[in-house]
């Protein structure tokens, strides 16, 4: 039963990653990385306190944090095919969470458009 549960969100997840793609792709790849600081590509990457990333922590505004990175995924939240599972750790690590076997691999290329800087410590 797990294991088809397990295969059922592999497929979703992957069926998103695939509709994302085709959406970027019409776009002609020149879609906007939506981020809170509209800094120039070659400037230093903005850098926030765990304090500040946990004030992030609703539906509204989510942001998360993978391996000292931090990503705001809050116009992500409603596509997320885990559902409220993205939510678990809104404004908190979700480094274990995001490399759990759930996630097809594209998702590693894809949250790098949610990227909004470093972790401070």
């Amino acid at each position: 039963m797990i294991a088809v549960i397990g295969l059922l969100l592999g497929f979703l997840v992957s069926a998103l990653f695939l509709i994302q793609g085709k959406r970027r792709s019409s776009n002609g790849g020149q879609e906007k990385k939506q981020s809170s600081n509209d800094e120039p590509k070659d400037s230093k990457p903005k850098s926030y306190s765990k304090s500040e990333v946990a004030e992030h922590n609703r539906r509204d505004d989510c942001w998360i944090i993978i391996k000292d990175k931090v990503y705001d995924v809050t116009s992500y939240v409603e596509e997320h095919p885990g559902g409220d599972a993205i939510l678990d750790h809104a404004g908190d690590d979700s480094t274990d969470g995001f490399f759990g076997p759930q996630h097809a691999t594209r998702v590693f290329d894809m949250i790098d458009d949610f990227y909004i800087g470093q972790l401070r410590e």
